[in-house]
């Protein structure tokens, strides 16, 4: 290797799967460590930067980084979210991308696709909540929203509620519906999936757990609907009305502070000053630390609401890169050979 080459690892989506990647256990293993690691000072944590092209369907690019101290990586998330290109174009609407880099000498060492980072995040994220927050003997399971977030939700619910026997979903086609139970039942065999035909009520009316995980700005899950003992996992912006939460014994956020910042029901809330900070239990973070408790008994109703973490993202990725690489699985590229006057053609190459 000559003295100033530099190179880093390109992973595919493919080449993640390859890896093993897919595993959610994982995940929620790493983001309980890395939670732990943000309450002790241990990581980097700057405001995301938003860029919106439109206001009305929230399509936009964002902008995440975090740095883990301890592991040396600093990583960013670059990830967008078009809510229309199911529709408009039958494409996914999230899709993103990781750089990590070393923080000892400043070199990226790899870039990554991040979708199925991304998405597993957010499940890993639900199903730590869920571990704290749900009845131990939950056994149903409501869907607003039958995406690749509600799947892989219910997926996370799964491992840490193995007594989960029934899963409804409500999606806006019945054809969403029936896609996502058949490939959900395929994995999760002991379940009885029940098709709600696009009726939310039917849906979550009831449910031990709920999850919203829409791309939908309005008031889609209503406050009757959430019976004593429930818990209930927000993922999107604005999925629940006002009354779901001024119901609930306990709120609890990923990271409340950024709520207040973003566009979730709780953030509209806050700004109308229909909710202060005296109204939040606890950050999840607490709850894995044992600084505070969760669920105390079974009648309490317990919402929880995540907006995504950077640096959560970023401890996934970083986990995932070791797997693949120990693996030996990825394209090693180059980023430079030398540096830009030690090129013995350079007088070639400049244009003056």
């Amino acid at each position: 290797m000559k003295p100033h080459e530099l190179s880093f690892t390109y992973l595919s989506q493919e080449d993640l799967l390859e890896a093993g990647c897919f595993d959610i256990r994982m995940a929620i293993e790493v983001t309980e460590k890395t939670m732990i690691d943000f309450e002790e000072h241990r990581i980097l944590f700057p405001e995301k930067i938003v860029q919106i092209f439109n206001p009305a369907s929230q399509e936009r690019i964002n902008c995440l980084p975090a740095t883990l101290l301890n592991k040396k990586i600093c990583g960013v998330k670059w990830v967008s979210v078009f809510p229309q290109n199911p529709k408009k174009h039958k494409m996914q609407n999230l899709s993103a991308v990781f750089i990590l880099s070393e923080i000892e000498k400043g070199f990226p060492v790899a870039l990554m696709e991040g979708t199925l980072a991304s998405n597993i995040r957010v499940a890993a994220v639900g199903g730590i909540a869920a571990k704290y927050l749900a009845r131990k003997d939950s056994q149903s399971i409501g869907f607003i929203g039958a995406g690749e977030q509600a799947k892989m939700h219910l997926l996370a619910m799964k491992i840490v509620r193995p007594s989960l026997k029934e899963c409804r979903v409500a999606a806006k086609t019945v054809e969403e519906e029936q896609q996502f139970i058949d490939e959900l039942s395929l994995l999760l065999p002991d379940m009885t999936f029940i098709k709600a035909e696009t009726n939310a009520r039917k849906a979550m009316e009831g449910a031990d757990i709920l999850v919203t995980a829409t791309s939908v700005q309005a008031p889609l899950l209503k406050a009757e609907w959430m019976k004593k003992g429930a818990f209930y996992s927000h993922i999107g912006g604005w999925e629940d009305e006002y009354k779901v939460a001024q119901q609930c014994d306990k709120i609890i956020c990923d990271d409340w502070e950024t709520v207040t910042h973003r566009g979730q029901t709780l953030s509209r809330m806050y700004a109308e000053g229909l909710l202060s900070h005296n109204d939040i239990h606890a950050d999840l973070h607490e709850l894995v630390s044992g600084h505070k408790v969760g669920r105390e008994s079974d009648d309490e109703r317990i919402y929880f609401n995540a907006v995504g973490l950077a640096y959560i993202d970023v401890a996934i990725a970083l986990a995932m890169y070791k797997r693949a690489k120990s693996s030996d699985i990825g394209l090693d590229l180059s980023l430079q050979e030398s540096m830009v006057f030690e090129h013995k053609d350079i007088l070639s190459k400049i244009r003056l």
